[in-house]
């Protein structure tokens, strides 16, 4: 459980607004999308990695005062993990565990063709 930055009254993670102050938590109708706001009167822009690069296209930008697309331009951006190199075996095996279906559809297909030919 989160705690509303108004009430500071205990509030569910997926809440959009605080049941107790009605206070917008998150992007409306986005409940997985948190909400960012600005702590004192500079706005989010003067931080944020999007408005440093020129890829914003938030329509109250530069002086925006909550926004959903923030990212704070001293944090890293990760983009992807980092998988460790896997061998071939280790391929092979995970292919095959995730299509097991194909692969005993292709069995069949084989032992009866098997079949006819002798």
């Amino acid at each position: 459980m989160s705690h509303c930055p108004r009430c500071h009254q205990l509030v569910d993670p997926q809440a959009v607004n605080c049941p107790h102050c009605q206070y917008q938590l998150k992007a409306f109708g986005h409940p997985g999308i948190p909400l960012y706001r600005s702590t004192g009167e500079e706005s989010l822009c003067e931080t944020c990695l999007y408005h440093e690069d020129d890829t914003c296209n938030f329509p109250q930008r530069p002086f925006a005062k909550e926004c959903t697309l923030y990212h704070n331009r001293s944090e890293p951006l990760i983009l992807s993990p980092i998988r460790p190199q896997q061998t071939i075996s280790v391929i092979i095996r995970t292919w095959v565990q995730q299509n097991m279906v194909w692969v005993i559809f292709l069995g069949l297909i084989i032992i009866s063709v098997l079949l006819t030919v002798l």
